[in-house]
């Protein structure tokens, strides 16, 4: 059979919920059809290479199973009953129900619900434009960074650092709880480049043996949530040996004897029992990534535990106390985020919010559904919800508490999206999405330097719609009349990017790209840190990160570690639930997304568990059994899988599979907490004890 000639490739962004956010190469056959993509190879980061999901996006794009029409809930919630609608039915229907929970119960009854599905910018956050018109209850980020950003911000006072690419100058590279092969695959280009071309050892902390830990010189195989401990483990050895750059301590940091007197009772042989390390594994880790050009790139996934936050703050701290932001290839990375300057004021309407309303938190969704008054922050229940870009019954925590939510008949739930998801089928009106390729959207890269522009590159399939367009309709519907109501997504781009300095966008299309990479110095804090007085924080400074992102306090700052260090607050094993679960990604699935896809499916296979063999064995389960995770918040059935490179102890359950894929048809997310993590909130993914007994 003869391939499809190519009619044209075309450049644009991939959009979804990872810090490469790559630049990509696409193969159009017609006008409404893709077929090859691939990582642009003249983009610096994305250099040629992307993952093997984003890789197979025309599974996606051309998925038999991609909702096409407006549809209306024939039967019970989650019966699966629908009816076909158009358009004006469902948007006004929608707009009627939304005006009758105001009227009754005050606007904050209605609680618009996204996030990163995509990581364009007008079809993620344009949400916020229909919801500050109406004063509708805000959103408060947790569920991602909601741990990871403060433990980096109470250090450097900025949320940036060093250029990525810069790896591949370094002669240690320290890929600390991320998984890099699964997540982000252009880490592991740029370090292998380090190593190819330098000779650079590169270095891998994490809980389980993975993909990327398989592809490092020193692996460092941790108990969960100890990697405070051996942080500052590893500062005591490099301050009792001499490796400390004293003169940049005095001129760059806040270093004390009071903190130096901390450390000395940090020792290996204090850390090995915490860690599951050995003395000499904790002294050699810190020897080596004592080099002065040491990069450290920092991941979200250790910081997935009641104690992320200071766990993010004690490793970033070691190349304060080395000084190795000093040098190239040397220093630390997580986000770029706090670097990009972008005026979104219209784009998410905060010219047209005329009061406060309460911020509920996300990650909380069930409790809130639920009635929790706590969660409700005292406000009204929530009666009507739009939920754009994400998936809650199947990514929220505590699952079961939010199925119940949704399921309320006095929820009237709309769910504008690209398949029907777990969330979708309990809707009462489900609305078909465009994907990226179908409309136009720019969008940043936490990960790098560059904001991207990704225009629209195929006609849209069916009756889809784009965010933008769906928030544009009910604001008209519902009596708003702001012109950015009746823009359109590229007028929208073009106005964020000129109120951002940023130049004109038909210019900027040209090159696909505005470059926002610091200057070298900037990068490294070589004039300072983000702080008034330009000293690194050893003592975290946690009221000003919360002053700089707007944070809300979960807990008494009073208990916060005075100090870099490891707390010690995480969900304790007790003889009732003597595992530690993690819920780690998968290379194929992304949350939830790409599990709807064949070729995913067929890499991830069914729902499965690593175990050790020797737990295993003192449970009677051989490889391949069917077992049960449990605690208070519920049961997950997964397959048995032995693995060996991880503590015992320890399960790891990889990758978010549909919830009608476990033989119970609960996800493994039923197991996990919505309560707030400290100290801003968040949700400890990685931080779940557990029994297991086989099924």
């Amino acid at each position: 059979m003869n391939k499809p000639a190519i009619a044209r490739v075309a450049r644009t962004v991939c959009p979804h919920d990872c810090p490469s956010v790559c630049a990509l190469d696409v193969d159009v056959l017609d006008e409404r059809t893709i077929g090859r993509v691939r990582g642009a190879k003249d983009d610096p980061y994305t250099a040629g290479v992307i993952c093997e999901k984003v890789a197979r996006y025309a599974e996606r794009v051309h998925h038999p199973d991609r909702l096409l029409h407006p549809l209306r809930r024939a039967g019970r919630k989650g019966e699966g009953r629908w009816q076909r609608i158009s358009w004006n039915e469902a948007l006004d229907e929608i707009a009627a129900r939304f005006q009758a929970a105001e009227d009754e119960f005050g606007a904050e009854s209605v609680w618009p619900y996204f996030y990163a599905g995509t990581m364009g910018h007008v079809h993620r956050d344009g949400i916020d434009r229909l919801r500050n018109a109406k004063g509708y209850s805000d959103q408060y980020d947790t569920i991602c960074t909601g741990l990871a950003w403060p433990g980096y911000i109470a250090g450097t006072g900025l949320l940036g650092g060093v250029n990525p690419e810069q790896m591949a100058e370094s002669d240690v590279v320290v890929i600390w709880g991320t998984n890099a092969v699964h997540t982000q695959v252009n880490v592991m280009t740029h370090a292998m480049r380090a190593r190819k071309e330098r000779g650079a050892r590169i270095v891998v902390v994490d809980i389980y043996r993975n993909a990327t830990m398989e592809q490092a010189d020193l692996p460092v195989l941790l108990r969960p949530g100890s990697d405070g401990a051996l942080a500052v483990a590893a500062m005591h050895v490099i301050l009792r040996e001499g490796l400390a750059d004293r003169e940049y301590l005095s001129n760059f940091t806040d270093f004390s004897p009071e903190f130096e007197s901390h450390l000395k009772a940090r020792t290996p042989e204090w850390a090995a029992p915490i860690t599951g390390l050995s003395v000499e594994e904790i002294e050699t880790f810190a020897r080596t990534v004592a080099a002065p050009r040491t990069f450290f790139r920092l991941g979200f996934g250790f910081t997935r535990q009641r104690n992320g936050s200071t766990n993010m703050h004690a490793a970033l701290s070691i190349p304060a106390l080395t000084g190795a932001w000093q040098h190239r290839g040397g220093g630390a990375f997580h986000s770029n985020s706090g670097t990009f300057k972008l005026d979104k004021s219209r784009l998410t309407g905060k010219h047209l919010k005329t009061r406060q309303v309460r911020e509920l938190d996300m990650s909380e969704i069930g409790p809130i559904l639920t009635g929790d008054t706590k969660a409700l922050k005292g406000g009204p229940p929530v009666k009507a919800m739009i939920v754009q870009n994400t998936n809650p019954a199947s990514v929220a925590p505590h699952q079961a508490l939010t199925r119940q939510g949704l399921v309320r008949e006095d929820l009237f739930l709309v769910v504008h999206e690209q398949f029907m998801t777990e969330t979708a089928e309990l809707a009462d009106i489900v609305l078909p999405a465009t994907m990226f390729l179908e409309h136009n959207d720019y969008y940043t890269r936490g990960g790098h330097t560059r904001v991207l522009y990704g225009p629209k590159l195929i006609e849209r399939p069916g009756e889809t719609w784009s965010n933008h367009e769906v928030i544009n309709a009910l604001a008209l519907r519902l009596g708003l009349d702001d012109p950015s109501f009746t823009s359109v997504d590229r007028d929208i781009v073009a106005d964020t990017f000129a109120r951002s300095g940023y130049g004109d966008l038909d210019e900027i299309e040209k090159v696909g790209f505005v470059d926002r990479e610091r200057p070298d110095e900037e990068q490294r804090f070589a004039d300072g840190f983000g702080w008034p007085d330009g000293r690194y924080r050893f003592s975290p400074d946690w009221q000003g990160a919360a002053d700089r992102k707007g944070y809300i306090w979960t807990c008494d700052p009073a208990v916060m570690p005075r100090f870099a260090d490891y707390w010690d607050i995480n969900d304790p094993v007790d003889a009732e639930h003597p595992f530690k679960l993690a819920t780690s990604p998968a290379r194929a699935f992304l949350n939830s997304t790409f599990n709807e896809t064949p070729g995913s499916r067929k890499r991830e296979r069914e729902p499965s568990v690593h175990i050790h063999p020797e737990d295993a064995a003192e449970l009677g389960i051989a490889e391949g059994d069917m077992v049960v995770l449990g605690n208070r918040r519920g049961e997950v059935h997964l397959v048995a899988k032995f693995f060996t490179g991880m503590h015992r102890g320890v399960l790891v359950a990889e990758g978010l599979h549909p919830n009608k894929a476990h033989r119970n048809g609960q996800g493994i997310n039923i197991l996990t907490s919505a309560e707030p993590a400290p100290p801003f909130g968040g949700v400890p993914f990685h931080d779940t004890a557990v029994w297991v007994r086989k099924g």
